[in-house]
């Protein structure tokens, strides 16, 4: 199986417990994900539910061509200083998903990276699909992403 990874850095003018507390709110996903997606948690939270390792997060998603389907994924892993944490698809589109969001101090804010690692299935047909479209539409939300945390969170001052 081939795996990819791919790699986005952002600094964001605001400190390590504004950050933790946002980006550890299930709820607060739907924030930073295109519409387009049809992006819906459905498991039971409330703005207050905070991750712990092991937690379960199910989701409807339609990610290409507005196909719903459904994708969980766990919290493997918090480092409780705040550094980072790690959530792996359980049930879901990929062969293999690893996504780790680090955290760190720097003047004036946080650097924040997000590290994911991922697989497609079906074989050469899923490496075809990755170089074709998987990639470009994974890049596409992350790029969302950093676009709609800067809107939330204003830019680093220069």
């Amino acid at each position: 199986m081939k795996t990819y990874t791919l790699k986005w850095e952002q600094a964001i003018p605001i400190s390590l417990n504004q950050a933790w507390d946002f980006f550890s709110s299930p709820i607060n996903l739907a924030k930073i994900t295109p519409q387009g997606m049809g992006f819906v948690i459905t498991s039971d939270f409330t703005v207050d539910t905070k991750m712990y390792e092991g937690m379960l997060i199910s989701y409807k998603i339609a990610p290409l061509f507005g196909i719903k389907m459904n994708w969980t994924t766990e919290i493997t892993h918090i480092n409780p200083d705040k550094e980072y944490f790690i959530d792996e698809q359980r049930f879901g589109p990929y062969a293999m998903w690893h996504h780790e969001h680090h955290f760190k101090e720097i003047p004036g804010g946080i650097y924040m990276t997000d590290r994911l690692t991922y697989a497609i299935p079906y074989g050469a047909i899923g490496t075809l699909a990755n170089s074709i479209l998987v990639k470009k539409e994974v890049n596409k939300i992350f790029y969302y992403r950093t676009k709609a945390i800067e809107e939330l969170f204003g830019p680093m001052p220069v």
